[in-house]
């Protein structure tokens, strides 16, 4: 199981595909950890470099003591990539993951080739909700918030018509460290990508699920119409998390953008 020491934090991840071409860096949402890639990296096929790992507080890497920033996120990102031997790479979040992906790409001028930003916004809700949020962990624990982030991840459908995976992620979700899970809250709350986002001069494809109760579409098209020549995609019939529910269209949708980017 591959583990290395990144920002003196011990960090779970995973390499997968073709050495050769361009490496993408996928990067997880909050409450989640690198298996919600799985099925994505497996719709694009072996031809790929694909890297998948836990950031900070989540999943197999260490919990280190708050307090987090977006720049943190992005630094330990773009260590992980140092210790991979990878220089330019093209990058894809999701939700705190694309705010983490536009940080990366503002501190590695030069390295980073492409974004995919997926369900995120320069801001993410609001001071209120997020200490309203950080409150009720703390009084009554990760079981507290859970049916409501389910209900905010999962369209109705996914919700109504595949229980036993609805149950398996609410069950990764409470297995977050609260800690963990807290300090990133306050990550979002405090971050605003504005500046970022009008930075951005590499391509970049922007993809929204339509009935993503986190980050709606509203927002999500509003960041694409800050980055300079941004490809803006809709996928109908998902909430905030389109690598779980379609996995095979964001795969395709990012096999097509791929293409698009040199090599080199």
């Amino acid at each position: 199981m591959p583990f290395c020491r990144i920002n003196k934090i011990t960090t779970w991840y995973r390499e997968s595909g073709e050495t050769a071409g361009l490496p993408l860096i996928f990067v997880n949402s909050l409450g989640t950890d690198h298996r919600i890639w799985d099925d994505v990296i497996g719709g694009l096929g072996s031809k790929r470099r694909c890297v998948v790992f836990d950031k900070r507080g989540h999943g197999l890497s260490d919990v280190v003591p708050a307090p987090y920033a977006i720049a943190d996120l992005a630094d330990d990102l773009v260590a992980l990539a140092d210790h991979c031997g990878i220089e330019r790479f093209a990058i894809c979040g999701v939700s705190v993951g694309g705010m983490i992906a536009l940080s990366s790409a503002m501190a590695a001028p030069g390295r980073v080739a492409g974004l995919v930003l997926c369900d995120t916004a320069c801001r993410i809700g609001t001071v209120e909700s997020w200490n309203a949020r950080i409150a009720r962990i703390q009084s009554a624990g990760m079981e507290s918030i859970a049916d409501g982030v389910m209900e905010r991840w999962f369209s109705a459908a996914f919700r109504h018509s595949r229980p036993h995976e609805l149950a398996g992620w609410r069950n990764g979700l409470l297995r977050t460290p609260a800690e963990g899970y807290i300090a990133t809250c306050v990550a979002i709350r405090d971050a605003d990508m504005s500046l970022a986002a009008k930075g951005v001069d590499v391509p970049t494809m922007v993809i929204a699920g339509a009935e993503d109760q986190s980050t709606p579409p509203a927002i999500v098209r509003a960041l694409a119409d800050q980055i300079s020549g941004a490809r803006y995609e809709l996928i109908a019939g998902v909430g905030h998390l389109p690598c779980i529910e379609q996995p095979d269209r964001l795969a395709m949708l990012l096999d097509d953008f791929l293409e698009t980017l040199p090599d080199e």
